[in-house]
């Protein structure tokens, strides 16, 4: 490995979210390691969005990514299963609405 990918690969590790031209919302579109914020959007747009795919990029350093655990998930979940009205089963949609 070279000095250069050596020094690279110490960079902190950042994980970027596209959204997409007919997306509502960003996306999580892959890490990458960057010096900082600023390389990390640069390296980001020629990266994830090479085809002009987007249209907002976020990068967030990945220590700051805070997620719950597979191992944890039914009872970390099941709080919500009893708020049956929370479903969508109990609204009827306005025709004409497509994202809600």
């Amino acid at each position: 490995m070279s000095e250069e990918s050596q020094e690279r690969s110490q960079w902190p590790l950042w994980e970027v979210f596209v959204r997409a031209k007919r997306g509502l919302g960003h996306l999580h579109a892959g890490s990458l390691h960057a010096a900082d914020a600023r390389m990390a959007l640069l390296h980001a747009r020629d990266l994830y969005t090479r085809r002009g795919e987007g249209v907002s990029i976020w990068v967030v350093p990945s220590a700051a990514v805070v997620a719950s655990s597979p191992d944890e998930r039914d009872p970390f979940f099941d709080p919500a299963a009893d708020k049956a009205y929370r479903h969508p089963g109990f609204f009827e949609l306005p025709e004409g609405v497509r994202h809600l």
